[in-house]
Formats: structure tokens, C-alpha cells, sequence
């Protein structure tokens, strides 16, 4: 059955969420670019995007809500229904899961006694939305969990448990890097665009992991004597110092260009005989 018009918001409601909107459309040189924004502010009202979120969108940036619904169910971030103060999200793709993300999720699932026969993830009391997440470059610190996008590294099963109970006791809870946690409209409206004035959130930050700078040592150049060679399998690592390649050796197929028929005409790529010789 088709649906009734989205309710409006509360006069006072639209006021200052039209104030804000007009603050996020004067950034940007043509109004529609400032529809994933505006999608963040109107989540930081209600939790969600909804209807009525989806329809203010549309009518201060001249869209059709046709048009609006179609970017907020492609992007994840935004919600399309009421959830919990805490997005826990637990990476499940296969780094993380192999190191226990897996083992992590289905625990926190039955600890939480959500997501039974593919229903809603949140918790009765409204605190907690359980997902899956996808992989956030963080594999360094595997198995990650992320509430609210905010890092929670090398986990497991015990300590994810731990932390789910803190939020949903209102126990402070740090992230293992980045900045202070917040609730989820909170981060919605930071994801907005607008200033996060808590104290040192905004000098609050995290670098990467001790496998990701090896590596990027390793890239230039810079890890002398201590660079590793990883070996055929079940044969020790091996120190080996880094050396430039031979003109026949590339240390990847994006190094230099490979003969082709266009580059090579003596090799060309496809068959040279007559059919039947």
C-alpha cells in the first residue's frame, strides 16, 4: 500500500535544523552537494534517517525524495531505522575474522540477545545496535570492534563483553586510539560537518600499527639490516637487505611496463600462424 506524506518536524525543530542546513549548503558552491551532510544532520536529530529526515532533505536542496532515498540506502553510515546510542560493530571480513571477529560477533550476540532469526540488532534498552562492519584498515590490530567509529583494537571475546557492559551501564569507556567516545547523533552531527568542542577531541588521534610502519619502511627503502624476508612455507623468515631490482626483475607487475603486442611487436600476444599451419 503506498505510504501516507512523511509528518513534518516540530516547528521548533525545523527552525533550528534549517538554521544548521543553510550552514552546511553555503560550503559548497551547488546545493545538492551538500545532501550526505544533510543526511548526517537530520541522523543527529533522530538516530536515523527517516522519512520525514529524507523529505527536509529534499525540499532544501530541490531534490525529489526519490533521489535522496537513493543515496541514503546505498551508504551504510546512514540508518534507516530507530537504533542505540552505541553502533558496535564488530569486523568480520577475513583478517579480523580469522583472528576471532567472528568468535567475537557470536558471542556479543548472545550476550546481548539480539539478532535472533535476522531481527533488529538493538538491545531492549535502546543503548546498543550490534553489526557487522567491513574492514576499516586497521588490520594491524586485529580483531578490531568500532563503536560510534571509534577504535577499539586487538579484542577479544572476553573484552568485547566488557565493553558492550560498560556502555550499557554508562561507564566511561576510552577508545584504544582516536577521539573521546560520544553517542551516535553526537557523532552524526561531527560527521555533519560541525565542530566537536568537547575538550581534547579534536588533538586526540592514532597512528598505525607496527606491521602497516614496517611495511612502509620496508617501501622506502629505510629498513636496512632489519627487513624480513618471508619464505616458502615452513622455511624460517630470512634477513635479506633491500636491493634495487635487475632490469628483468619487477617487485610487482605495476613497476615498470610488460611486454605486450603493443610494445613488443615481435611477441605479439595472440596467435601468428595462418589458420591450418
Amino acid at each position: 500500500m503506498p505510504q501516507l506524506p512523511a509528518p513534518a518536524y516540530p516547528a521548533e525543530v525545523r527552525t533550528r535544523l534549517e538554521a544548521d542546513a543553510k550552514e552546511v549548503i553555503a560550503r559548497y558552491p551547488g546545493s545538492r552537494s551538500a545532501l550526505l551532510p544533510l543526511l548526517h544532520l537530520v541522523q543527529s536529530e533522530e538516530g536515523y534517517v527517516s522519512r520525514t529526515g529524507m523529505a527536509f532533505c529534499a525540499e532544501l536542496l530541490g531534490l525529489t525524495t526519490a533521489e535522496v532515498t537513493a543515496v541514503a540506502t546505498f551508504y551504510t553510515m546512514y540508518r534507516r531505522r530507530p537504533s542505540g546510542d552505541y553502533q558496535v560493530g564488530v569486523c568480520t571480513n577475513t583478517l579480523c575474522a580469522v583472528m576471532g571477529g567472528d568468535a567475537i560477533f557470536d558471542r556479543l550476540k548472545a550476550h546481548l540477545g539480539v539478532g535472533d532469526d535476522g531481527s533488529d540488532m538493538t538491545t531492549e534498552d535502546g543503548k546498543v545496535t550490534l553489526e557487522h562492519i567491513e574492514c576499516n584498515a586497521a588490520c594491524d590490530f586485529a580483531p578490531v570492534v568500532m563503536v560510534n567509529w571509534e577504535f577499539f583494537d586487538n579484542q577479544t571475546p572476553e573484552s568485547a563483553t566488557q565493553l558492550v557492559d560498560d556502555l550499557i551501564a554508562g561507564r566511561t569507556v576510552e577508545p584504544t586510539r582516536g577521539a573521546p567516545l560520544c553517542t551516535y547523533k553526537e557523532t552524526a552531527r561531527i560527521l555533519a560537518g560541525f565542530p566537536d568542542t568537547r575538550p581534547g577531541a579534536v588533538e586526540a588521534s592514532g597512528g598505525a600499527g607496527a606491521a602497516s610502519l614496517a611495511g612502509l619502511r620496508l617501501a622506502k627503502g629505510e629498513a636496512g639490516s632489519q627487513a624480513r624476508v618471508v619464505g616458502q612455507r615452513g622455511e624460517a623468515p630470512r634477513d635479506t637487505p633491500p636491493h634495487d631490482p635487475s632490469p628483468s626483475e619487477h617487485l610487482s607487475s605495476h613497476d615498470a611496463p610488460q611486454q605486450t603486442s603493443a610494445s613488443d611487436p615481435e611477441n605479439p600476444a595472440g596467435p601468428v600462424a595462418e589458420e591450418g599451419e
